[in-house]
């Protein structure tokens, strides 16, 4: 007897456990509403979207998951916006892998720094037919376009060009600092990462006060380096002569 009062309690309760992901519930109105439980694969448009930024850096699937994974790390807290390329490359398992990220990420700056530098060019021939005879300005807020005419407004003083992790960028700059000389700084590779040239400033022990008074500025390159087309490895301090940029000893 026992056996036949519980049947009908495990027939209610295996009924329960099957019930599919899609029900159906009541409404006030009597009407059939459908609840439908939400799905936990990835929409293909997210998918689709990194597949095309993984292309968009010349890189494979699965270089693009390490990426991915990488800025989850360490590295991501430290330095959060930084590209795939340098964080591929700082984060090589091989000096091949190492060479490859290099590589690519001299074209995708090359082929960057041609767009600016042909922009830059119509922007000077647009401006010479409209208003030839205006003196142009930089307005606060707005960074010049990466070219030799854009760092030319900062005539007459030395431009110095820098990386990080160089020993001889930095004692290049102090050397200029304790000659009491004024000149603008440019962080190659800086990846437009302020937080980035903040560092490498305390690092070289640039004096906070003469970048207050402008004597010293900090910059990001984005690309000038490239535009000038000069020879040679950083540091490189260079200054204007007769009106092509030039390196100094």
């Amino acid at each position: 007897m026992k056996r036949h009062r519980l049947a009908p309690i495990l027939a209610a309760l295996l009924s329960a456990l099957a019930l599919p992901q899609a029900a159906t519930a009541q409404d006030t109105g009597g009407s059939t509403a459908s609840v439908i439980v939400p799905s936990r694969e990835r929409p293909v448009t997210t998918i689709r979207s990194e597949e095309q930024q993984a292309r968009d850096w010349g890189l494979q699937a699965d270089e693009w998951a390490r990426y991915r994974e990488l800025m989850q790390g360490p590295l991501g807290v430290y330095s959060p916006k930084l590209d795939p390329l340098t964080a591929l490359g700082i984060e090589a398992r091989s000096d091949e892998e190492r060479r490859r990220y290099a590589e690519l990420q001299v074209q995708a700056e090359a082929r960057r720094v041609e767009k600016m530098l042909a922009y830059q060019r119509a922007y000077d021939a647009a401006w010479q037919r409209l208003a030839p005879g205006m003196q142009r300005v930089s307005l606060p807020g707005i960074s010049p376009a990466a070219s030799a005419a854009s760092l030319a407004q900062s005539t007459g003083r030395t431009a110095v060009f820098v990386k990080d992790g160089c020993p001889a960028c930095d004692q290049t700059v102090q050397r200029l600092q304790a000659s009491s000389a004024e000149f603008d700084v440019y962080v190659v590779g800086s990846r437009a990462d302020d937080a980035h040239i903040r560092d490498w400033a305390q690092r070289a022990r640039i004096d906070p006060a003469k970048v207050r008074a402008r004597q010293i500025t900090l910059n990001h390159d984005d690309g000038r380096w490239l535009s000038l087309g000069l020879q040679g490895e950083l540091p490189a301090v260079v200054r204007q002569d007769g009106g092509q940029w030039q390196r100094q000893p």
